[in-house]
């Protein structure tokens, strides 16, 4: 295995040139995507004459808002939720701290981030980046904790921030209603993982108005691609779809988990679109699936850790019990 498949996961290049031409089709396990991505979009012709429209734009950011619970003013359009993380010093200018473990982009948004393994002990005047349901073990925090870990924070004169890029799936646990003009509560959002459209490149940041308006100046105009505002606004309006998904993606990720289980594999967290697992023999088990045109995805700080996305199909799913066996 190299080092470039421990980075992020959809190295299916890599893994092709590195393990060599198959056969089969690859199956792609090693990121948090939907493998059964949103289908209106085929019905959607973007303008690609015309500079994006800002009143497309702004109706994009009150359909996600409804979707999300929340006041459009208080929903910023981002060309991905990577860019709203990598704002997140600018905004607050103060000192940062991430809860560990934690997708890896958390460390670098504000500057010298430093880890924590308990949320209650971020010094007070501080921000708190953490994600829920969490990337990379799927550890999912119920409302009512991230209520109280919000007042925590308020009361030591700090801010809370939630990167809930997985939370479509779980809309229960998401906090993007308690965000307001008094609360020290920001939120992110992505489009790509529960719509299964990541190479869209659309995400949220929802925010009290001061919070928008400073990073819509960062920004500057037309963020986003014409595609991206159509394709979100219809998407998010699509509300049988998304009920739909999110009772469908909690049912195949029941059967992950005991296909897992059957191969004497232990599963960790509770986010529909993967499922973690730690082994002594990961790094093994990566290359035998590997060889058999199944990527996961492994960890450069977590060496006995492997993660599972969710098979696309049936058929995906028998070729992943077939090669672990």
């Amino acid at each position: 295995m190299t080092d470039v498949f421990r980075w992020h996961g959809g190295r299916l290049a890599q893994a092709r040139a590195h393990y060599g031409a198959s056969v089969k089709r690859w199956i792609d396990l090693s990121t948090g995507i939907n493998p059964q991505p949103w289908t209106g979009f085929t019905h959607i012709t973007p303008d690609w004459h015309a500079l994006p429209d800002p009143a497309a734009l702004a109706d994009l950011e009150s359909a996600a808002a409804r979707h999300f619970g929340t006041d459009p003013a208080h929903v910023c359009a981002l060309p991905g939720s990577e860019i709203g993380l990598r704002l997140l010093g600018t905004l607050l200018d103060r000192p940062g701290f991430h809860l560990i473990p934690s997708y890896r982009t958390h460390a670098a948004a504000f500057p010298k981030s430093l880890p924590l393994v308990a949320p209650e002990d971020a010094p007070p005047g501080t921000a708190l980046l953490l994600a829920n349901p969490n990337n990379p073990d799927g550890r999912l925090f119920p409302r009512a904790h991230m209520q109280a870990l919000l007042a925590h924070q308020e009361k030591r004169d700090g801010w809370l921030i939630v990167d809930e890029a997985f939370a479509d799936c779980v809309p229960e646990a998401s906090i993007a209603n308690e965000v307001a003009q008094e609360r020290r509560l920001i939120i992110l959002r992505s489009f790509g993982k529960f719509f299964g459209l990541a190479g869209l490149r659309l995400g949220f940041l929802i925010a009290p108005p001061a919070i928008i308006a400073a990073c819509r100046q960062m920004l500057g105009d037309w963020p986003l691609s014409a595609a991206a505002i159509d394709f979100g606004r219809a998407a998010y309006r699509d509300r049988a779809w998304i009920d739909q998904t999110v009772t469908t993606l909690h049912g195949r990720a029941i059967q992950l988990h005991q296909l897992l289980t059957r191969h004497g594999l232990e599963t960790q967290g509770g986010c529909p679109l993967f499922r973690l697992i730690e082994t002594p023999n990961a790094a093994a088990l990566f290359d035998t699936l590997a060889r058999q045109a199944i990527l996961t995805r492994p960890f450069e700080d977590h060496p006995n850790w492997l993660r599972f996305g969710l098979p696309a199909d049936a058929a995906a799913m028998a070729r992943l019990d077939a090669a672990l066996g």
